[in-house]
Parts: C-alpha cells; structure tokens; sequence
C-alpha cells in the first residue's frame, strides 16, 4: 500500500487527509493519506524517505513550504518562481517540488465571479503561501499589490522575487479592492489580526486562506460591515485536486460530496 502524508506544525486543523482518502477510495487506489506534525530538525529525515520510497509523496503546508527546497532535487517552474513547494513528488529518480496553491488560489477565485482586472489587492502575511498568492494575483492582472507583514524585513525578503510590490507597515491599511489574509492568525478561534477595518467602508473583498474554521474572526468582522467574504475552502480542494493529479495521474471529482467533507468537519 502507498502511503502520502501532509506535514506542517500545527497540522491538526488539515483536513486533508479526509479529502485525499476519499478520492483514493473513489478511484480504487490502495494507497492512504495521512497527516503529521513536524519539526524543522525533521524534515530532511522525511524527505529522504521519499527519496528511499518508504513514502510515496506529501504535501507541504505552514511554515515548511520554503523548508524543504534545499532537500529536493528539481521544482517546476511555478515552484522555482515563487520558492514555495507544498507538493513532493518521486519522478524518475528525482524528489520534484510543485506548487499547486498558484492553480489552486486561481480557480477559487474564478469561482466567486470576481473580476481582479485593474483591482488593488493588499496581501497581509509575506510566509508560507503568500508569494503563491501574489504570483496569482499579478496573472489575474491586478493593478497592484501591497503586502504588509508584522516583520517588515520579512516582507522586504518577497521583493527579491516581486520587485514591484509596495510595502506598507503592519496597521497601515492603503486604499484597496481585495484583501487576502495569508497568515495563519485565525486557525484558533479567539484570534484577532488586530487591525482596524472600521474606517474601510463597504463593498470590498476580503479572503482568508484559512479553511477551517469556516469563519475567521477576519472574516466576521468584514461580513459585519457590508463586505463580500470567502474562506480558503475552495482553494485548499483545487490545490488537493491538482497534487492528486500530480501522485495519480488522475483529475479526482470535484462534487456536493467533497464540498461536504470539507464544510462539515
């Protein structure tokens, strides 16, 4: 039987590993999905059992996604550009890194009908998924991006791969048309990004790659005042859609069925 893992700390939270299991079943692959919390002075022990094929491959999420690049030997192209893995792979002798989250952001948007031609996007957070989400937010053809992250050098880091991004302090909120929240401030449910949205008015766009739960705090507070709002739902199943079809060379169904896995954990 082969076996695939997700691995990040926290990782309690993913739910992919119901999602994965259930196409594997679907599809009638012997194989299981698992999830396991690691630390940074494990990962390259993991790696190398992909490597060995004691593990046939896994996903990446928070705070891993850049943590393991040193440890593989190729990545795609949209992996390279961004410096961000969260799909490892066995190919011919080779550890291969994808990034699925670029496809996996841009199809949930395309989703919601929201256009983000010529739009302002402000991106908070600049670790993990955040420059897979900026790559997608610049191919959707937004007019700009602004990325503000509680360590500004951090953020400063994201200007070597997306020179013309604007930095703004952390509280500063600049005119915008989106906001994504890409940090991981709101898994626990009594957490606050501690800003300030009151004077921000209506009718904006606020997204949070958070999943589960299914409502930040984030989120609430913008659906209060007047704001369209979407959680990372839709984003973490067409990324899991695309690492699938990485592993098994097979585009799982994506139904009510799957939708309700996710929701009704």
């Amino acid at each position: 039987m082969k076996k695939y893992f997700v691995i990040g700390n926290p990782i309690s939270h993913s739910l992919s590993p119901k999602l994965h299991n259930h196409w594997l079943e679907q599809n009638n692959i012997n194989a299981v999905y698992e999830k396991i919390k690691l630390e940074e002075n494990e990962i390259e022990n993991f790696i190398h059992k992909i490597k060995n094929q004691e593990i046939n491959g896994c996903n990446v999420t928070v705070p891993f996604k850049k943590t393991v690049i040193p440890f593989l030997d190729k990545l795609s192209l949209e992996a390279e550009q961004t410096q961000s893995v969260n799909t490892i792979c066995f190919h011919n002798g080779d550890l291969v890194g994808h990034n699925t989250d670029i496809g996996g952001f841009e199809n949930a948007i395309k989703d919601t009908k929201y256009s983000l031609l010529e739009k302002r996007a402000l991106v908070l957070g600049s670790g993990g998924v955040a420059p897979s989400i900026i790559f997608a937010l610049y191919k959707m053809k937004v007019s700009s991006v602004i990325l503000s992250n509680r360590t500004k050098s951090k953020a400063e880091n994201l200007q070597n791969l997306y020179n013309k991004i604007k930095i703004v302090d952390w509280g500063e909120l600049p005119e915008f048309d989106m906001i994504v929240n890409t940090t991981s401030v709101g898994l626990k449910k009594d957490e606050n990004l501690d800003l300030d949205f009151s004077k921000i008015g209506k009718n904006k766009f606020f997204y949070d790659v958070i999943y589960n739960p299914k409502e930040t705090n984030f989120l609430y507070e913008a659906r209060k005042m007047g704001n369209l709002t979407e959680n990372g739902k839709m984003m973490f199943i067409y990324q899991a859609h695309q690492a699938f079809s990485v592993w098994h060379k097979i585009f799982p169904v994506i139904d009510d069925e799957v939708i309700r896995i996710v929701e009704n954990d």
